[in-house]
């Protein structure tokens, strides 16, 4: 190390290698999940769930992955009333008047929101995404899969199915929800394509996973690049 190097303390240099240090802990927890993902599918070809759970499964359905969420639901919020109006009163007969009340004006509705509610433990299986809570239970058939949407953190999920009139989905916590988009993503693979195109994938992607592996090159030793 040069000089300015010790003067200085290196800025450029460990800026550097907290990068790669957070990048390195985002790719072994990509292996981890990885290694979990195809534990749980040869699971499944040995016709066994991955999880242990207390749901009633149908023949040939099989539980990938278990954890804890919170169930949402399109909702409203409160509305209210805008503008208003004078009460007036009409003659009935003589000297005698009805009083009408004044209204409170024009009900607005309340804005369309996911209304947050219970959380609960969900399971993610071959054929569908539970919520089991204590006062909400919902399911996400995929044969009637329309599609999802994630928040930017991938910890947020809405579900669009086809039996179902209102957009509702689960609330993970962060590192939750980013290995149940994972499963996720290889489960709706294995709907449409079948087990033998998942395990292909998944061969792949360990394949790569040493390519990809975050190293520290090219660390800024002095300003200007000189010792």
């Amino acid at each position: 190390m040069g000089f300015f190097n010790d003067l200085f303390g290196d800025p450029e240099g460990k800026k550097a290698k907290r990068e790669v240090m957070r990048l390195r802990k985002e790719w072994s927890e990509d292996v981890a999940t990885l290694a979990k993902l195809k534990e749980a599918f040869i699971a499944v070809q040995d016709g066994e769930d991955a999880e242990s759970h207390n749901i009633i499964t149908k023949r040939g359905e099989f539980v990938l992955w278990a954890g804890i969420g919170q169930f949402h639901e399109a909702g409203r919020t409160a509305g209210q009333y805008v503008g208003s109006s004078q009460g007036f009163s009409i003659p009935v007969v003589a000297g005698i008047r009805y009083r009408v009340g004044a209204q409170r004006g024009t009900f607005v509705p309340g804005e369309e929101v996911q209304i947050y509610k219970d959380q609960g433990q969900v399971y993610l299986t071959t054929d569908r995404v539970i919520f089991n809570g204590g006062t909400n239970t919902a399911e996400w058939k995929f044969d009637k899969w329309m599609g999802a949407g994630a928040s930017p953190d991938g910890a947020d999920f809405i579900f669009h199915v086809s039996n179902r009139k209102k957009s509702s989905g689960i609330l993970f916590n962060k590192d939750v929800g980013e290995e149940f988009n994972r499963f996720l993503a290889f489960a709706l693979i294995h709907v449409n394509d079948g087990i033998d195109r998942v395990m292909k994938e998944i061969a792949g992607l360990e394949k790569r996973i040493p390519t990809e592996e975050p190293k520290l090159q090219n660390v800024i030793e002095a300003p200007n690049g000189k010792n």
